[in-house]
């Protein structure tokens, strides 16, 4: 039995830069971080006493006889992808629901990457396991996804990462003081809005239109630079509004990013002494974020009651594998 964790990330400034059609005439930059929220896979060689031959279990149960039976297109291309032909049960548990704008699905492709191979017996370095899955994601699976959850995924941490050029997927870990950095965490609020939605569609819509959004998408870029100054010698209230900045930038990038919900949501935040705030992930639904200073918190916490705040902190850890019995013992 081998169980791995993987984290999910929230992600501050230069979402919609990572995608390959536009680093790769250009250059991206992402700020983030992984969070304490995470994606659990357990698996094990299943017995030969079953009539199928491997259970895959997530918010569906499968039981197949051969992997090209597999539904899920992240099992069945990663069971491809390492040639495993034993039977095998594998087990999906999340802390956060999927689809919600935390990175969930590369958690998942990352995760299980990494119990697969602990199952096999081999310990696979971040950068492989971030690689790895971003070739299952993008060119096996076909999803509509960007690089940088993968890379978060694997390596955990509050990180820096570019795109593109030669130093294409260096991760560099962002250095701060750890009052600085607990200080920005303590200004920070994530709220479930109360849906989900598909991120590779909304994904899809937003690559089709780079070649329109070259000016948004360049200033996105630069706005990840600025975030990183701040953090390192600015006021972080700077912080929060340049994620208003971002988040008007990114609002324009597709008319399927937000919605009159999501926009009334913002409102009542800032209204209510928020500096700034983003929705996570692709878009139309799940997660936000606000920059709320602590003076203000209770307020903004009053105004938006009706929503599920999230207590989170961030993570440094990656994806682990925190239980290993290959052979059952």
């Amino acid at each position: 039995m081998i169980i791995s964790r993987t984290p999910f990330r929230v992600s501050f400034f230069g979402g919609g830069t990572d995608y390959p059609a536009w680093f790769g005439d250009n250059k991206g930059a992402v700020l983030a971080t992984t969070i304490n929220k995470y994606c659990y896979i357990t698996c094990r060689y299943l017995p030969p006493f079953f009539k199928h031959k491997s259970r895959i279990i997530y918010s569906k149960m499968e039981h197949v006889h051969k992997v090209s039976e597999i539904n899920h297109p992240a099992v069945r291309e990663v069971l491809r992808f390492l040639k495993i032909n034993e039977g095998v049960e594998i087990h999906h548990d999340g802390d956060l629901p999927a689809r919600t704008g935390l990175g969930s699905s590369s958690a998942f492709t990352v995760g299980l990457l990494n119990a697969l191979y602990a199952l096999k017996g081999v310990m696979i370095s971040k950068e492989r396991l971030a690689k790895e899955a971003i070739h299952v994601e993008q060119e096996m699976c076909r999803e509509n996804v960007g690089c940088q959850d993968q890379a978060l995924a694997a390596y955990g941490g509050f990180n820096f990462i570019e795109f593109g050029g030669k130093s294409h997927l260096q991760v560099r870990k962002v250095t701060i003081p750890a009052d600085k950095l607990e200080d920005l965490q303590g200004r920070l609020l994530l709220y479930f809005t109360g849906f989900s939605r598909n991120a590779s569609e909304i994904a899809q819509h937003q690559i089709n239109n780079i070649p329109r959004k070259q000016r948004e998408l360049h200033a996105m870029y630069d706005m990840a630079f600025r975030a990183l100054d701040i953090l390192n010698e600015g006021d972080l209230d700077d912080f929060g509004k340049l994620m208003y900045e971002s988040w008007k930038l990114k609002r324009g990038l597709s008319d399927k990013i937000s919605t009159s919900h999501i926009d009334r949501i913002y409102e009542t935040a800032m209204g209510a002494g928020a500096i700034g705030g983003k929705l996570l992930g692709a878009g139309g639904g799940g997660f936000i974020l606000f920059f709320v200073p602590p003076s203000r918190q209770k307020n903004v916490k009053e105004k938006l009651k009706k929503l599920l705040l999230v207590p989170f902190h961030f993570e440094n850890l990656g994806s682990q594998i925190i239980f290993y019995q290959p052979n059952g013992g």
